[in-house]
């Protein structure tokens, strides 16, 4: 005997009507038709009405179909077997690989919260070498800690995320995760094909849900990936590296769900939760007593506007924060990163060490001063400096032309080889200009 009865349908959203047995909030059910549609709950109104939301677009349901509970969310496999595969939001994989076994892989609901989910601080911090110059300065990568790298369309934000890939993924033991979160298909194919050259979809599991998805799987996907990454950090006392593509994307599609849903939004045009689904996927990519999860996260700024309130909060969550500037691309710089505006709370004596923490006052005095100098040299010119201004504005170019480099990720594209730098190695770089 049914328990539900669908009452009506518009796009996505599938509204059932339950006499009895209601379902909870967040439960699948499944309506007794040859496809087995899955809905999931969204939320639950008076008189036993559930709002539910088509997972998979299935179009195949009517009016007065019967429902059935499955008193389960949304399980993905998780564990060894999902190591070099592509999964999807609701765990099928997308790689034309083997079907998971439902029976002998064990499975996780992604939008159960783990029983440790307290974030820890580390006695004494341990830096990770990305190779590239400017984060390794500006923006050390620290176990554990969260990266955000901000821009526009179009500056460089997938390939600084595939190179810091390429070149800390190789070098640390732990796992990687990859979530693509309503982004192109052909950047998804290129990564799984670079990851694939160069020997790491051992150590990798890639969670995808492209801009062609329905905003349902789009708005899943993030959670499904960490999803997975807490059960390595929990269960196999893993360290994670994960790293997601776009943030942006997430709240889009959450918004998408949103007006779908008849939500009224906030003052800034966007759902009235985002706050506390940006905070509730955020709080999920922590480290706890079993292992750590430190996150590389872009992050897509609409129109090139920093001051978007979705932009604004999603940053206030990182540890760091790389923006890509469209002005810096223009010069021909890259990566692109606006070094005025990059900023990270992990540059302090006590992580980076005296000497770096130095440097970094040093460096921001001298690129403070080449900003304001360079108002007055379109005016009066460089020749009418004072010899100090004219040195340190000298100083400044040195250093910005320092901080470019070659990504390994683009060899393939542009024949130029890629450059590695130790931090040690960018350290001297930076004393051999400044000091």
């Amino acid at each position: 005997m049914s328990a539900g009865r669908i009452t009506s349908i518009k796009e996505l959203v599938v509204v059932v009507q339950f006499d009895e047995d209601i379902p909870n909030v967040n439960e699948l059910i499944v309506v007794q038709n040859e496809f087995s549609t899955e809905l999931l709950v969204d939320h639950l109104t008076p008189g036993g009405m559930a709002a539910c939301l088509n997972v998979r677009s299935d179009l195949r349901i009517t009016r007065g179909m019967p429902v059935e509970r499955t008193r389960r969310g949304i399980e993905i496999p998780v564990g060894d077997t999902t190591i070099g595969r592509i999964i999807s939001a609701v765990g099928d994989p997308l790689d034309g690989g083997e079907v998971f076994d439902k029976e002998k892989i064990p499975r996780k609901d992604i939008l159960k919260l783990p029983p440790h989910n307290s974030r820890i601080t580390v006695a004494k911090p341990e830096i990770l070498e990305t190779g590239i110059k400017v984060m390794d300065f500006f923006t050390p990568f620290i176990k554990g800690c969260k990266v955000g790298i901000i821009g526009g369309a179009g500056v460089g934000k997938t390939v600084l995320t595939m190179e810091m890939i390429n070149n800390v993924a190789r070098a640390e033991s732990g796992l990687s995760f990859f979530a693509g979160i309503g982004e192109r298909v052909r950047e998804g194919h290129e990564l799984y094909s670079t990851l694939k050259e160069n020997d790491l979809l051992k150590n990798t599991c890639m969670f995808f849900a492209q801009m062609n998805e329905n905003p349902v799987l789009r708005s899943l996907i993030g959670l499904s990936a960490v999803a997975g990454a807490e059960y390595f950090r929990d269960e196999q006392k893993k360290d994670i590296l994960f790293f997601a593509d776009n943030m942006f994307r997430y709240v889009q599609a959450r918004n998408e769900v949103s007006t779908i849903l008849d939500q009224v939004p906030n003052e800034g045009g966007y759902e009235s939760t985002i706050f506390s689904d940006v905070k509730m996927l955020e709080d999920r990519l922590s480290s706890n007593d079993n292992g750590s999860i430190t996150s590389v996260q872009t992050i897509y700024v609409p129109a090139d506007d920093l001051s978007d309130p979705a932009v604004q909060f999603i940053q206030h969550e990182m540890d760091s924060v790389i923006v890509l500037s469209r002005k810096v691309a223009d010069q021909g710089i890259r990566p692109s990163v606006d070094l005025s505006a990059t900023t990270s709370s992990l540059l302090t004596p006590e992580i980076v060490g005296e000497r770096h923490y130095v440097l970094s006052v040093q460096v921001q005095a001298l690129l403070a001063k080449y900003e304001s100098l360079k108002g007055i040299i379109a005016i009066i010119g460089e020749n009418e400096l004072s010899p100090a201004d004219r040195a340190d504005y000298a100083k400044a170019q040195k250093l910005i032309a320092n901080f470019t480099q070659n990504m390994n990720v683009m060899t393939k594209h542009n024949g130029v080889p890629g450059d590695f730098f130790t931090r040690e190695e960018t350290l001297k770089s930076i004393e051999e200009i400044v000091v």
